[in-house]
């Protein structure tokens, strides 16, 4: 078992940390919301005081944060963490942000020999919850094998996309399609649901035919189609509509410096951003099949 800092308990990071708990792992949590880090204390985590007292002495460091900015602090600006980790020390980070940042603090991090991977995931609460996430790597392939391990506890795979930063790219690659078929899917449902089909119905035809995807089979967005699924709870939970908005902000400042073309990128954000506005920031993105319902 390996000791285990485990830095950003949020609602993705909280089932992670939870995870590496039960799987046995001595782990020290730290996040600035106290009952965040005592909410795993009950679970059998260590609390450290501060971010700096959550790294001394670990193996691994996992931090899952919301912003490349906070990244940075925590690592090299403000709370410097690259310089007390020991060079030991395999550092995981699993935020989503931009790539640059990422190589940044990867570049900070080899200047004092530390190892360092950007692992973003997908699959959402639920994945985090049930330890089924997909890791989407990058680093050097030394790395991000000594860090499988640990990222073994928390998903059902853990991919490498390339160097320092390719797991970010891979990341906001894979939420801007997300974000494209289900709203895709959203239409198809509502248009058949106007003309008076029953949804269910509907989507066990077109999961079985060309139609199909995982917003379909998986994460359907019609309420009362699928159980477990935040359609059929009022949209609460999952993957919130904010998050799906700086994702594809990402993606689309991504997309201008690499001068990659995303149309259907740049519309779908345009139209997350206007659910957003209307109300539903804070609700799972599959809540955008009430745009077109509405």
């Amino acid at each position: 078992m390996a000791n285990i800092a485990f830095i950003g308990l949020g609602n993705m990071g909280g089932p992670m940390a939870a995870n590496l708990v039960r799987a046995g792992h001595d782990v020290t949590v730290f996040d600035v919301a106290d009952a965040l880090a005592d909410a795993l204390v009950e679970q059998g985590a260590s609390k450290a005081a501060t971010a700096a007292e959550a790294v001394a002495g670990v193996e691994f460091v996992v931090s899952m944060l919301p912003s490349g900015e906070i990244v940075k602090n925590l690592y090299i600006h403000q709370d410097k963490l690259l310089d007390v980790i020991d060079p030991a020390t395999v550092v995981i980070d699993s935020s989503t942000i931009a790539s640059e940042d990422a190589v940044e603090v990867h570049k900070t991090a080899k200047s004092r020999g530390i190892a360092m991977i950007d692992a973003p995931v997908s699959g959402g609460v639920g994945a985090a919850k049930s330890g089924k996430l997909a890791f989407i790597c990058g680093g050097d392939e030394a790395a991000v094998d000594k860090a499988r391990p640990i990222l073994e506890v928390m998903g059902k795979a853990a991919f490498r996309a390339g160097p320092a930063g390719a797991g970010q790219i891979a990341k906001i690659c894979n939420n801007m399609l997300l974000a494209i078929h289900m709203i895709g899917t959203a239409e198809a449902l509502n248009m058949g649901a106007a003309a008076g089909l029953d949804p269910k119905a509907l989507t066990e035809i077109m999961a079985a035919s060309s139609g199909r995807n995982w917003s379909l089979d998986t994460y359907n967005p019609f309420p009362g189609v699928m159980d477990g699924v935040p359609a059929s709870n009022d949209y609460q939970g999952g993957f919130l509509v904010k998050l799906m908005n700086k994702d594809l902000g990402l993606a689309a400042d991504a997309a201008g410096k690499l001068g990659a073309a995303t149309p259907m990128g740049d519309l779908a954000r345009q139209l997350y951003d206007k659910h957003g506005d209307a109300g539903f920031a804070d609700r799972d993105f599959s809540s955008i099949l009430k745009m077109f319902a509405d």
